[in-house]
């Protein structure tokens, strides 16, 4: 172990403790904005206003300690804030019906789960994203805004979007469970599962010193270059057909699996896809395995450096 990374983990305790104070903040003030706002607008508005408010309290922390990464844990705690919110604003909140236990508790698990594995790969205040560091180096002088929108409020958006679809699941909708509630069942927990491998067979794959600057070729990156991208996606789709089975007239909040698979389809992958074909072998390797959707491909007969 370097001293460099001796340090950091030295400071990790400081560091999450930073990180844990800012979202309480954020908590209290989007807690703070919704009893304000809660007689004065529809419910949805007024969590998006709340939903606004803490990610202007992490914006503050990320400037502060000139850090985006504060931002990171956002996108998985988020979306249990709100499902809670939407819980005790429920007109049944006496009666947890079973399509809103399953519901809540998926969201529950996923977004546990994503938050720890962020976790796992943040070695503290000295340790920004990649992604981050590079849009800072490409514009210093703007980077505050960058970060505003383009870190922090966008994505904000794009995740409040996808959490529609747990407006009827969890608070409106009175439809008896039924075949689309199975069908979200199926996609979303199949989406944890996906997503939860990919990870785990990465960080395997990264912890081992003779591997780690190879390509990871088996297992489902075999058959996706992104397949925990591809399990994050699922997960919103399968979150929308509870949308569905609580109240079709919900249709239209579609717009949030589609924003997010936008997200990634265009940014996300785009800007990963960028960063490793920087990487010894990768363009073989992006000529034999599938961007996204996990699918059939030619066995890769090399390891190739990129990680």
């Amino acid at each position: 172990m370097t001293k460099m990374k001796t340090t950091e983990k030295e400071s990790l305790p400081k560091a999450f403790g930073l990180c844990l104070l800012a979202y309480i903040l954020a908590l209290i003030a989007a807690m703070w904005v919704g009893f304000v706002l809660v007689d004065r607008l529809h419910p949805i508005l007024m969590t998006f206003v709340a939903d606004v408010a803490a990610t202007l309290v992490i914006y503050v922390f990320s400037c502060v300690f000139k850090n985006a990464s504060f931002y990171d844990p956002y996108w998985s705690v988020a979306p249990i804030a709100i499902a809670v919110c939407w819980m005790v604003i429920s007109e049944s909140i006496n009666v947890v019906t079973l399509r809103q236990a399953i519901v809540s508790s998926l969201v529950l698990i996923w977004g546990l789960r994503l938050t720890y594995n962020w976790a796992r790969q943040w070695y503290g205040l000295s340790h920004e994203d990649w992604r981050y560091s590079d849009l800072r180096k490409q514009n210093p002088r703007f980077f505050w805004l960058t970060n505003l929108i383009g870190i922090e409020l966008v994505p904000t958006t794009v995740v409040f979007l996808g959490c529609l679809s747990l407006y009827p699941a969890l608070s409106s909708g009175f439809n008896p469970f039924g075949f689309f509630d199975v069908i979200g069942i199926l996609i979303t927990f199949s989406a944890i599962l996906i997503e939860t491998v990919a990870d785990e067979q990465l960080q395997r794959f990264l912890k081992n010193e003779k591997t780690a600057r190879q390509t990871l070729s088996s297992g489902l990156w075999a058959h996706s270059r992104h397949p925990n991208y591809f399990g994050e996606i699922s997960f919103w789709w399968g979150l929308y057909f509870f949308s569905l089975a609580a109240d079709l007239s919900y249709w239209w909040t579609i717009i949030g699996p589609i924003g997010i698979t936008l997200l990634f389809i265009f940014v996300s992958i785009p800007m990963m896809e960028k960063h490793l074909s920087r990487r010894l072998g990768y363009a073989e390797y992006q000529q034999k395995v599938s961007k996204l959707v996990p699918w059939f491909s030619r066995k890769l007969t090399t390891a190739h450096n990129f990680h």
